[in-house]
């Protein structure tokens, strides 16, 4: 594990990695990586020891909006399954995105004991559709000099923009 977390800064780069390929991860209830598959390890860019024990948002992307992770936690909170659209960051700088499918992990109890993703390559018109709207709700974020508010605003508008449509969060990326 990392003794400390590096800063690392996007160059605007992005890789991608294969559409026959799955990005696994295990976390416990902390979001501290317990399991890192090859390929994550490899289109990540850092070594499964520093990895393990790491907690997951080691590969956030600064331009994610910070409201996108909240419905995540809410949703699994709840013990249901998400579906998302991600940007990560690589060790390298490099960004990456994916399209993650992240399910809580239960104990013969049905108790939830972490969570397990599987991320995918996502296609890039819907890519280019989600990015555009990810900028808007981390600049409303940004815009706001308390973290907190700012959440609180870029959630708000994420919430807006899906009653508008209709559609859950799930329903409106699959309708990418």
């Amino acid at each position: 594990m990392l003794a400390t977390r590096e800063r690392v800064l996007p160059t605007g780069r992005e890789r991608t990695f294969g559409e026959d390929q799955i990005i696994v991860s295990k976390t416990d209830l902390q979001g501290r990586i317990t399991y890192a598959n090859d390929v994550f390890i490899s289109v990540s860019g850092y070594e499964e020891a520093e990895l393990l024990g790491a907690p997951h948002s080691l590969i956030r992307h600064p331009d994610m909006p910070r409201a996108v992770f909240k419905l995540l936690w809410d949703t699994l909170a709840q013990g249901r399954e998400i579906f998302a659209y991600v940007n990560n960051l690589a060790r390298d700088g490099a960004n990456y995105w994916v399209l993650a499918h992240v399910t809580p992990s239960r104990d013969r109890s049905g108790r939830i004991t972490g969570y397990h993703s599987n991320r995918r390559v996502p296609e890039r018109r819907c890519v280019d559709a989600i990015a555009g709207i990810y900028t808007v709700l981390r600049d409303t974020e940004r815009a706001h000099p308390d973290r907190q508010t700012g959440l609180a605003a870029s959630y708000a508008l994420l919430e807006e923009t899906l009653a508008s449509t209709g559609k859950s969060y799930e329903e409106w990326i699959w309708s990418l």
